[in-house]
């Protein structure tokens, strides 16, 4: 019989999409939406500087990207007082953590996350057929101890923790993350993911240290500098650790052009300041329509606001199904008890006035 031969792993997989995108919502809906927010993307958009150099980097994108992204990494390195050797650039942190479980993760390896954290980790981590094993958010924030109990349980050799967290937008101490690395067992690695650290109240990030060979720490360009499109993020480790990635990653995998975008965004500082600030007034402005609507929302270290709809997972899909019905595209946590929530990226006063035109008429339906 003609056909191709998968892999064991592959072949026993289920075909999965962690995210559907809101563009393919949009084409099943036959409209698109007059509010998006859901993708935690940012609406404010990239530094005006990051957009002058990628559009004047346009006419040699016939040039192959800097497999090192030399410029880029001793930016990044110089901004973290780091060396080069201590960075990796990669396709977003998507890209970064598939090249994570292809390094250390094979069939029947042992893998810790939390039950309802960033699910496209765990997609890799079925991908090399690793074995996942989760533990339960305790109010609402992903539990250190109880991560590293399992760790140390199943002879994990990844444990992830986000940090502040998606899709719960709570965050931990630096000083609950480092007592968390001195308990690392022997040969299990941190993947720490810091996608949101640019929105983080100070002490959420620990210092900088690059010394220990079990911490990978995990940024991004998609969410504070507004380039989710461009997919450029980067993982600050330990120099022998970092040096590793050159036996998996994709050399040629960034694009010329977001590299250079990313580099300019990097020095903008007004503009990160600026989008940091639009971000923390559209915060406030969701909490309030939450308050207004009797609904509670959690304190955010991130672009988005989670708020409790007050009962259950069911009440809040409906909730859910009837704000996307109406053209305003948010999502929600996906388990249990964490689902009784949905998730509200920030968004410009158009969008936070389609939120609040549409969320109650949402309530009332979904309660009958």
């Amino acid at each position: 019989m003609r056909g191709p031969r998968y892999t064991a792993i592959v072949d026993a997989l289920p075909a999965t999409v962690p995210f559907v995108g809101p563009e393919k919502m949009e084409r099943d809906r036959g409209t698109p939406f007059v509010a998006r927010l859901g993708a935690n993307e940012s609406v404010f958009g990239p530094s005006p500087k990051a957009i002058a150099a990628m559009q004047a980097s346009v006419a040699e994108i016939w040039k192959y990207g800097d497999s090192t992204s030399h410029e880029l990494r001793h930016a990044l390195a110089a901004d973290l007082g780091v060396g080069p050797e201590n960075i990796v650039i990669g396709a977003g942190i998507d890209g970064l953590l598939n090249s994570t479980v292809r390094l250390m993760v094979g069939p029947g390896d042992h893998v810790v996350t939390s039950a309802g954290a960033y699910p496209t980790f765990n997609y890799h981590v079925a991908g090399y057929g690793g074995t996942l094993h989760m533990v339960p958010y305790a109010a609402d924030h992903e539990d250190p101890d109880a991560l590293l109990a399992k760790a140390r349980e199943v002879g994990a050799k990844l444990v992830y923790l986000a940090n502040p967290d998606n899709p719960m937008g709570t965050w931990h101490s630096a000083e609950r993350i480092e007592a968390m690395i001195a308990g690392l067992p022997d040969g299990c690695v941190l993947v720490l993911d810091e996608a949101y650290i640019e929105f983080a109240p100070e002490g959420a990030a620990p210092p900088m240290d690059v010394s220990d060979p079990q911490v990978l720490r995990f940024r991004t360009f998609s969410k504070a500098h507004g380039m989710a499109g461009a997919r450029v993020g980067y993982a600050i480790g330990e120099a022998g650790l970092i040096a590793a990635y050159e036996k998996v990653r994709n050399h040629f995998g960034m694009n010329r052009s977001a590299q250079i975008g990313a580099l300019a965004a990097l020095l903008d500082r007004d503009w990160l300041a600026e989008v940091q600030a639009r971000v923390a007034a559209a915060r406030d402005r969701i909490a309030e329509i939450a308050a207004q609507n009797g609904l509670v929302s959690l304190p955010s270290a991130t672009n988005f606001v989670t708020i409790d709809c007050g009962r259950d997972g069911d009440f809040a899909r409906a909730v859910l199904a009837d704000l996307v019905a109406r053209g305003v595209f948010v999502r929600m946590p996906f388990v249990a008890p964490e689902d009784r929530c949905i998730r509200v990226s920030t968004g410009t006063p158009d969008m936070l006035d389609a939120f609040a035109s549409a969320l109650p008429k949402a309530l009332a339906a979904a309660r009958g």
